[in-house]
């Protein structure tokens, strides 16, 4: 489908996070913490957070994206909502529809998921600045 030059433009050109789909989030989340020693974030859900330099990486069990093993890209998107919009509307067929995953102290993480020609998972990831209280 070839975009006319009234449709904006999407560019997914910055990975945010990757995820590994795990079959024990417990065990795993000491593994990468306690033995590889990597910077613990936050749990939300059944997935725990790590830091990895500028990139993010996830652990987490879902019976609706890949299996034991699975790995998915996350796509850093600057509006969660508008990004699925746009691909919506290009015939892409979303697994998981934006939603809220995760509150913290300034933003709130909101994910979106969808699969490439070949099934694989894709993250759609958005951290939202909240108003300041005042």
């Amino acid at each position: 489908m070839n975009p006319d030059a009234s449709t904006p433009e999407i560019h997914l050109n910055e990975i945010g996070q990757i995820a590994v789909t795990v079959s024990d989030l417990a065990r795993s989340k000491d593994f990468y913490q306690n033995v590889l020693g990597m910077q613990f974030l936050f749990d939300a859900g059944p997935m725990s957070f790590f830091q990895c330099g500028k990139i993010r990486f996830a652990i987490g069990t879902s019976p609706e994206l890949p299996g034991k093993g699975g790995t998915i890209l996350y796509f850093r998107v600057a509006n969660i909502q508008q990004t699925h919009d746009l691909l919506a509307a290009r015939g892409v067929e979303f697994v998981q529809k934006p939603h809220l995953v995760a509150q913290m102290a300034d933003h709130d993480l909101w994910l979106a998921f969808l699969h490439d020609p070949d099934k694989q998972a894709i993250g759609l990831m958005c951290e939202m600045p909240r108003a300041a209280a005042g």
